[in-house]
């Protein structure tokens, strides 16, 4: 299957909330258990934009597929052509909205975290996010390494990489911050300044 690759020059019209919500419930019907959903897609391609290997050097197939899981062996993640077409679309425009807006616009650069409320107050969880963002930075490879062995630039990736790696390899102490809500609410907040510390040390 071929995909499309990332153009920058493309249409970088952010997505509506309605089309964000198709997106998300496109992806959130396909068969496969590791499709994304809009939260961890917004990581993800935030972690594509900000990659040593720039993503407009990679081809389409690639990078897209991961978006739903793959394209799956024996079971087609789509139903029709169309569907994958249209989802394929949707991913890259989003993609271009985040290049224009973290590279032109960064204080203007909102993630789309999770939020729940809990006795009136706001509590915001980005592990989705984050845990899309680490499959952009698997995909990336040792290409990454310099960062995380950077002071400056492996700190800021620590909230990251605590809040989106595998649980079975985080200390207990740092599991069971990550089952206080509060703890988890605090942690997600510190991500947006993380990534734009990011984008001035690797701009």
């Amino acid at each position: 299957m071929q995909y499309p690759s990332y153009n920058p020059a493309s249409d970088n019209l952010p997505l509506s909330d309605e089309e964000l919500g198709q997106l998300d419930d496109l992806l959130a019907d396909l068969p496969s258990d590791g499709a994304m959903n809009i939260e961890a897609l917004d990581g993800y391609l935030t972690a594509l934009l900000l990659s040593p290997v720039p993503v407009a050097s990679l081809a389409g197939e690639a990078w897209i597929p991961l978006v739903w899981g793959g394209d799956g062996e024996g079971q087609a993640p789509f139903t029709s052509g169309k569907q994958r077409k249209k989802a394929t679309l949707l991913v890259l425009r989003h993609l271009n909205s985040l290049a224009h807006t973290l590279s032109r616009e960064p204080q203007a650069w909102e993630p789309i975290f999770s939020q729940a409320e809990e006795d009136g107050q706001e509590l915001v969880d980005a592990e989705d996010w984050c845990t899309g963002f680490m499959i952009g930075v698997d995909l990336g490879g040792e290409a990454w390494a310099p960062r995380f062995e950077n002071d400056a630039t492996a700190a800021l990736l620590a909230p990251i990489v605590l809040l989106g790696g595998a649980e079975d390899q985080l200390r207990p102490e740092d599991l069971a911050r990550l089952h206080d809500l509060h703890q988890l609410d605090a942690l997600s907040r510190e991500v947006p300044e993380a990534v734009l510390g990011l984008c001035k040390q690797t701009g």
